[in-house]
């Protein structure tokens, strides 16, 4: 079945262009990835790095697909831009003049992309000067410093190339959503995720055969990992579907309505967002205590939100979940849903249309959305408890595992739905309706 749907996509033209065009554009990413920061020692780099490996530098470098440890052109990856998407959403939220731009449809939300543009390259520049800075103080452990020709020339240079890097990491990942397949900007992400899963199980080999792990813990963590994706699976499939009735209407000589049908409500509306969202926050203090090194109040709070401590556990598991309920609430407006049922004659078996609906809708989003969203937190804590409880290797912790199924899967589902309309269409061409009732 999984052959004959590949070999299908290729049968399909605009199909097959629109995955070719994908995986060009992942293939240039990836090889942007080797392109180095100029002045920088890369072993020195590449020694501190190993030694920071279970630390946030090591969290933070895996979402950017490990080009900070390299000091790459994108060593900020795409994350300046999710920020700036963060903020805006935000701001659309609590704004007068954004909601507006939100609700003026296709052309209001050109403009907001536009802002975010923008947004993107300030917080490019902020982050890159932080990782200059942040550059210029690190040493391997053997004492050999990382920039070779540290001051403001080297400063400049780092800001300019970073900010180059994240803009063009970010029209890769506009390019891909509009000519590819999938959503871009979570496929970038995710290529980066993967491209050290065979060097990453290399080592587990290695790590095995020397006694550095045994068997039975090896046996654990790949239990683990098969319940974390049968678990990521299952919750973003899951549904709650809300049966709804539409009346009968008689138009002219047309009779409209009648049937009976059902509004899908998903456990994990929002997908991974969140936990991708919620990265880009705990990451705040830490950028914060590179730009004041002296100050003592940032340094304390930087140091107990530090990667694995049990206040950084239990704020990033609420951000999590905020963050849940929040980008479902911008995704997901129940208002509007029961607006057009109540115009096209719908309603749902003993609830009033209207406001009823709309309430009644809410009330069930809101209970469904507590599961997914403490399930994306427990998951997302996960490689702290294996981390410092089992000595596992980090990449066996549930982010990028969450990130690279919910990716996945939502890739295949959108291949699957142009498979679907593609096939539909064939028919036609042959003058043949299958499956008629």
């Amino acid at each position: 079945m999984i052959v004959e749907k590949i070999v299908a996509i290729f049968k399909i033209p605009e199909l097959k262009r629109r995955v070719l065009y994908t995986l060009g554009m992942l293939c240039i990413y990836r090889l942007g990835g080797h392109v180095p920061t100029p002045g920088i020692d890369g072993a020195a780099l590449g020694d501190f790095f190993a030694s920071q490996q279970d630390s946030l530098f090591g969290l933070y470098d895996m979402f950017v697909g490990g080009n900070l440890s390299q000091a790459t052109i994108f060593a900020l990856g795409i994350m300046p831009y999710i920020s700036a998407s963060i903020i805006f959403q935000m701001l659309t939220a609590v704004v007068p003049f954004f909601e507006k731009l939100q609700k003026e449809g296709e052309s209001g939300r050109k403009k907001i992309t536009q802002y975010t543009r923008y947004g993107t390259v300030l917080l490019g520049l902020v982050q890159g000067f932080g990782v200059a800075k942040f550059l210029e103080g690190l040493a391997s452990p053997s004492g050999a410093q990382v920039v070779m020709d540290p001051g403001f020339m080297f400063q400049i240079t780092t800001v300019i190339t970073l900010i180059a890097g994240t803009v063009f990491t970010m029209w890769l990942g506009e390019q891909i959503t509009e000519r590819g397949i999938g959503n871009g900007i979570s496929l970038i992400i995710f290529i980066g995720i993967v491209a050290s899963y065979p060097a990453d199980a290399f080592n587990t080999f290695q790590a095995v055969r020397s006694g550095g792990m045994n068997i039975a813990l090896l046996l654990v963590v790949l239990a683990a990992m098969v319940g974390v994706t049968a678990g990521v699976i299952l919750v973003t499939q899951g549904q709650r579907r809300i049966p709804v009735q539409y009346a009968r209407r008689v138009v002219g000589r047309k009779v409209y309505g009648g049937q009976a049908t059902h509004i899908p409500l998903r456990v994990n509306t929002a997908g991974v967002i969140p936990i991708i969202f919620a990265q880009s926050f705990i990451m705040f203090p830490s950028t914060l205590a590179l730009y004041f090194p002296n100050n003592e109040i940032i340094q304390t709070i930087s140091a107990s939100l530090r990667f694995g401590t049990l206040i950084h556990s239990i704020l990033y598991g609420g951000i999590i979940i905020f963050f849940a309920y929040f980008y479902t609430a911008i995704m997901f407006n129940p208002g509007d849903l029961a607006d057009n049922m109540k115009k096209h004659g719908g309603f749902i078996p003993g609830i009033r249309p209207g406001k009823r609906t709309a309430e009644y809708i809410d009330r069930i989003l809101t209970h469904i959305t507590l599961p997914g969203a403490i399930f994306l937190a427990l998951i997302a804590i996960l490689p702290f408890v294996m981390i410092d409880r089992l000595a596992v290797p980090f990449f066996f912790g549930g982010t990028g595992l969450l990130i690279v199924v919910g990716v996945a899967l939502d890739t295949l589902q959108q291949i699957e739905s142009h498979l679907l309309m593609r096939h539909y269409d064939g028919f036609l061409k042959k003058g043949r309706l299958r499956g008629r009732r």
